[in-house]
């Protein structure tokens, strides 16, 4: 009963650290953001703080969510040093509980963490982002009512005179709208045909009605059409899919778009990366309590707590960008989008294993 009465109290410990390091980041954020907004709201004219404020509100789930695991290393090496400078830790540790059993609650509290905002926080965030972009398209203007997609991306679609391959510039209206349209067109024996430029396209029933089109054919001048139209089988739900954000898909959408852009001929990768970013994030969120136990468990007294501090700062950094690089070559598709984004966690985890089990039996 007293182990448990102890495991709850550091758990509690734990607990402060943790999401009082993720509210300070994202009132950081939050700042950040607004004032990013405020200065895009001065070329719009008077808009509401209210509104400002809104907006701002809806895009900070999808930014926080980058920092959770930052958040987990800085608030689990700030409740531990608060533990070894009350002199707490070393009274826990002469009772005869080791490492492990101290760092057992962190564990657990990092497993659920993880859990939790893999299914619940991360549909939240993606469908805050949502909102937002239609909020911003209302407030700034129907020029901004679009969202980017990433560059190079290709959509591969299939209609009535043959397939064709097609890129845009921009997605709006839940991929009815296309703004800054290439399309390759080829006829049903797979020969190309022509190759169509236009400043918009809208998705209708069957085609897609192209407007300001400049179409190059094989064999003849280019011309110019008010109005072009190409036939297609695509649905608002694959366009936007295919070509939109990939933050922008939440944990639960994912498995289904990573299904349709296979079946389009296209690279999932970039999908499946984010796929298994979201499952590896609970052992992701262990490893950043067992890193920050490397480098917070010795006592105040013996001295050089800010040298092993800074030292765990930097070694959570350096991990962020070997997962970040791992993340990019993943997504190039030169490795396995799996091995990708699990190999730096397995990694981080054996090596803090390791460092632990040697601090601990020598």
């Amino acid at each position: 009963m007293r182990a448990l009465t102890l495991k709850l109290y550091i758990a509690r410990h734990f607990i402060i650290g943790i999401l009082g390091t993720f509210a300070v980041c994202a009132l950081l954020i939050f700042m950040i953001d607004f004032v990013e907004v405020l200065r895009q709201s001065g070329k719009h004219g008077s808009v509401p703080a209210a509104t400002l404020v809104w907006l701002t509100l809806l895009r900070l789930p999808a930014y926080t969510e980058i920092l959770l695991a930052f958040a987990v290393l800085v608030g689990s090496i700030a409740s531990m040093l608060q533990l070894s400078r009350r002199s707490e830790l070393a009274v826990i540790r002469a009772a005869g509980m080791s490492v492990w059993q101290f760092i057992s609650p962190g564990i657990v509290l990092a497993f659920i963490l993880g859990v939790l905002t893999v299914v619940f926080y991360n549909p939240l965030a993606a469908s805050a982002r949502a909102q937002a972009e239609e909020l911003f398209a209302e407030v700034f203007g129907k020029e901004s009512n679009f969202l980017k997609t990433r560059a190079g991306s290709w959509l591969r679609q299939d209609g009535a005179d043959g397939s064709s391959v097609l890129n845009a510039g921009g997605v709006a209206d839940g991929g009815l709208r296309l703004f800054t349209v290439t399309i390759f067109q080829f006829d049903r024996e797979g020969r190309f045909v022509e190759r169509i430029e236009a400043k918009q396209a809208t998705l209708q029933d069957g085609y897609w009605e192209l407007q300001d089109a400049l179409v190059a054919g094989v064999g003849r001048q280019p011309e110019r059409y008010e109005r072009y139209l190409v036939s297609t089988y695509l649905t608002p739900e694959r366009v936007q899919d295919a070509l939109g954000s990939v933050i922008s898909l939440s944990f639960w959408q994912l498995p289904a778009v990573i299904d349709v852009v296979e079946r389009a001929g296209l690279s999932a990768a970039p999908y499946r990366v984010q796929y298994e970013m979201l499952l590896s994030r609970p052992l992701l969120l262990i490893c950043m309590v067992l890193f920050a136990a490397t480098v917070s468990l010795k006592s105040f007294r013996s001295g050089g707590i800010q040298t092993m501090v800074a030292v765990g700062m930097l070694g959570g950094l350096g991990f962020f960008l070997l997962a970040e690089v791992s993340r990019q070559i993943g997504v190039a598709g030169l490795v396995s989008p799996r091995v990708a984004i699990w190999a730096p966690v397995i990694i981080a985890a054996l090596v803090s294993t390791t460092v632990l089990l040697h601090q601990e039996d020598g």
